[in-house]
């Protein structure tokens, strides 16, 4: 059984996940953005939280260019991914990179990318580097469903299952790539039947279960760090909003939205911490709170701080 902090952490972190995000929305709306490219996790925080509250502080990942919530979860500084997608020097890329290229490395988050796919190679390489290190971290690679149509996932995976590397491959399945969904994209839905393909467990899970998530993603952490190699997570969720602020997903079946916004990760965990006798209706409004106020001073902060200006575009570039 786990603790009771332990509990109302998972929850915390879904609330400014959920809330963040909306403010981040709200913000884009007002013109406030640097850009207008956002996409938004909302529906999908269960994932994020249970499987970053698995990882220790000494262990990698990488992400997606919906990865608001996996930088949040790791523990990041809401200031400063606010001051990024406000296109601030205070950011986190300096207002370069904005909201689809987050990165800490001093958290192990190496990166969000907005090439689908593309930080897959990157978080291989990251768990290569660790294998030969003996340094026993471990890898997490978040990506979406649409990212496993891609050839670097079958690269990806078929290396890291034969070098028995330490990562752990996340897929997200909100269920549709932009538009196309799941069940037209492959012949093969069975998560537990693409690991087995690659010589590596697959674990389907409840992604809406925050539980769920935290303990499949704590059994494939260990082990990977206990050096058996890859686990394959297939996590069934489901984004409420569309691919992006400009898309009303009219390809959905509106039943179906419907359907899937009854499970609401948060509503669900929320029910079962009263159930348990782990929170009350005044702790939930009282974290709320507790949430709005970071929030507001992440926002303040933001608007506080300096935009980036042309005159340092060519700083901290390779080339």
């Amino acid at each position: 059984m786990e603790d009771r902090d332990t509990l109302v952490n998972l929850y915390y972190t879904m609330v400014l996940i959920r809330r963040t995000e909306e403010k981040i929305l709200e913000l884009l709306l007002q013109g406030k953005l640097a850009s207008s490219m956002c996409h938004v996790s909302i529906g999908q925080e269960a994932v994020a939280t249970g499987v970053c509250s698995a990882m220790q502080p000494q262990d990698y990942l990488t992400s997606t260019h919906r990865g608001h919530g996996h930088i949040i979860a790791r523990g990041g500084d809401l200031r400063r991914i606010i001051a990024e997608l406000l296109g601030r020097e205070t950011g986190y890329c300096k207002g370069r990179g904005g909201s689809m290229h987050l990165v800490d490395v001093q958290l192990g988050h190496l990166g969000s990318n907005g090439i689908v796919g593309g930080h897959i190679g990157i978080a291989t390489g990251a768990a290569l580097w660790s294998s030969l290190q003996n340094d026993g971290r471990v890898t997490v690679a978040f990506f979406g469903e649409g990212a496993m149509t891609e050839g670097i996932f079958h690269e990806a995976a078929n290396m890291a299952a034969l070098w028995r590397l330490p990562i752990v491959f996340v897929c997200e399945n909100n269920q549709y790539a932009m538009s196309l969904p799941w069940t037209h994209a492959t012949a093969e839905h069975s998560f537990a039947r693409k690991g087995e393909a690659y010589g590596m467990p697959g674990i389907e899970v409840d992604g809406q279960d925050v539980l769920a998530v935290r303990q499949v993603a704590l059994q494939a952490i260990e082990r990977a760090r206990r050096g058996e190699g890859p686990t394959l997570i297939g996590a069934q969720t489901y984004r409420f909003l569309g691919h992006s602020r400009g898309d009303p997903s009219p390809y959905r079946d509106k039943e179906e939205e419907a359907r899937q916004r009854a499970r609401d990760p948060i509503r669900l965990y929320q029910e079962h911490l009263f159930r348990e006798g782990i929170m009350t209706q005044a702790d939930v409004d009282a974290l709320e709170a507790k949430v709005a106020e970071v929030i507001a001073d992440a926002v303040r902060f933001a608007e506080e701080s300096p935009p980036a200006t042309l005159d340092s575009v060519l700083e901290d570039v390779f080339a």
